[in-house]
């Protein structure tokens, strides 16, 4: 079905929000588990990007990455969750068409943002993995800083070209109380290599690899002898449990990046081919957005800095004189 024959369907013309059919109890209840998710999501961001901004031992370029995710992650949580939960908790837009065109642009580069920063850190790993002293050497924190803002300026660039050349970002709102977009068929598959195929390829790939070498340093440490090897040699044992250790936290953090975005995977393949419920497409856009919830937690879970920083985040003590020189990793 092509734009105007939806517009004329009767699933357009004869549309109308649905009345509520919970009871109240839970109507409140679903706003405020919505905004205790927005809360936690914004929150938990923030915390990260306080603790890299302000903590100079943080100050490393897979952290920058991570830095850049969080940023993402916060804008998400700030800019569009908020007005999705609601969506789906009232089954209709009630924000006009403006803020609707707004909300697929902006969530078309925060999604497209996080997922190539989510690339991007498979290949700092990869890269930190398979050539140590190369990335030690060559990889800075202010290289990892443009290949950030050059990540953010592509996906900017390729987001209005394809919203414009889709149709020219007039193809939303087209039912009353609804919010959604059309793809133009050739677009469809543009985006769907770009978007998803591209990275998810990179991200597998990559993270295999990562986790064959970590899996041969792991052997080749257990075959040391700590009691006779050198300090030099220690020192670099110790350098490569880093690594391997760094690699599994981003491995989770990525599985559960790919477990959110599964769904939306699979709508993106099978969309032209099965009808999918409108309140199902919401659920699943929501799922993507959760991803960014989930995140902060994975960090405190898993990062002993982060919880650190945490702490002193909240007991005030980053306003003290030289705060940001304290070595929350040791």
């Amino acid at each position: 079905m092509n734009l105007t024959e939806f517009i004329q369907s009767d699933r357009c013309v004869h549309f109308s929000c649905p009345e509520r059919t919970v009871s109240l109890a839970v109507y409140i209840l679903l706003y405020i588990c919505s905004a205790a998710v927005v809360l936690l999501t914004v929150c938990g961001n923030l915390l990260v990007i306080i603790s890299v901004f302000h903590f100079k031992h943080l100050h490393t370029p897979t952290n920058t990455l991570v830095l850049s995710l969080a940023v993402s992650d916060f804008l998400i949580g700030t800019l569009l969750l908020p007005s999705m939960l609601i969506w789906t908790i009232e089954s209709c837009w009630i924000f006009g068409r403006d803020l609707c065109t707004g909300v697929w642009l902006i969530g078309g580069l925060l999604f497209l943002v996080s997922i190539y920063n989510i690339a991007l850190i498979s290949v700092d790993r990869y890269f930190a993995l398979s050539k140590p002293f190369l990335y030690t050497n060559k990889i800075s924190r202010k290289m990892m800083c443009t290949v950030v803002y050059c990540n953010w300026f592509v996906c900017l660039a390729y987001n209005i070209a394809f919203y414009y050349f889709n149709g020219n970002f007039t193809n939303y709102l087209i039912c009353p109380g609804q919010c959604y977009y059309f793809l133009k068929e050739a677009w469809t598959i543009i985006d769907l290599v770009i978007m998803l195929i591209f990275p998810l390829s990179v991200i597998i790939i990559l993270y295999t690899l990562v986790f064959v070498i970590a899996k041969k340093h792991a052997t080749a440490i257990r075959e040391l002898n700590n009691q006779t090897q050198p300090k030099t040699q220690k020192s670099s044992s110790h350098s490569v449990k880093s690594e391997r250790k760094a690699a599994k936290i981003l491995g989770i953090l990525v599985s559960v990046f790919l477990a959110c975005l599964l769904p939306y995977f699979l709508c993106s393949i099978f969309g032209n081919v099965i009808k999918i419920p409108a309140d199902a497409f919401r659920k699943v856009m929501i799922l993507v957005y959760l991803n960014s919830s989930i995140n902060p937690f994975i960090y405190g879970l898993f990062y002993p800095w982060f919880r650190k920083c945490i702490k002193l985040i909240i007991t005030l003590r980053i306003f003290q004189k030289d705060s940001e020189l304290i070595n929350v990793l040791s």
